[in-house]
């Protein structure tokens, strides 16, 4: 049944349509009890147990370029929701290697946890007026301190090897 602004999953209101996609349709949503917004990602189908894993897997992941998973219906995601536009293209160098820097870092962490992200592509990677959003996976450091904490990495590992 399709669902419509005003109506309800649960304790969120839906408020507009965002998104579809092969998987389901994405809302923008209210939060009634936490009066948030929050983006609301409706399947086609009920969930089955393997996703309900998945999801608290996802949900247990907290890293600044990871987009925060809050609460799963038994159809649906409700996630941070996050103000912008889908990556595209062509960008400059520069900021393509800052974009990927930032992707790789989240991925990274995620995989670490056991996390495969299994459909990255641009449609994925979210970009907001104050910050880059990639795959909901969001910087809170800049380009420079990241790459000043490599630097010192690399400085470390560098000079406890000629010891």
């Amino acid at each position: 049944m399709p669902l419509s602004a005003g109506e309800k999953l649960g304790p969120y209101e839906l408020l507009s349509l965002l998104g579809e996609g092969g998987m389901g349709v994405v809302w923008k949503a209210r939060d009634t009890r936490l009066d948030r917004i929050v983006a609301i990602k409706v399947s086609q189908e009920r969930f089955s147990e393997r996703f309900k894993h998945e999801a608290r897997a996802i949900a247990a992941l907290n890293h600044p370029h990871i987009c925060t998973l809050f609460d799963v219906g038994p159809d649906y995601l409700v996630m941070e929701y996050l103000e912008g536009h889908a990556l595209r293209g062509p960008l400059p160098l520069k900021t393509a290697l800052q974009y990927g820097v930032q992707a790789t870092d989240a991925l990274h962490a995620a995989h670490v946890k056991g996390v495969i992200h299994r459909d990255l592509k641009p449609g994925n990677i979210m970009v907001t007026k104050s910050r880059h959003q990639v795959a909901g996976l969001r910087p809170r450091q800049s380009r420079r301190s990241i790459c000043r904490e490599r630097r010192k990495r690399h400085h470390y590992r560098t000079t406890h090897e000629r010891e």
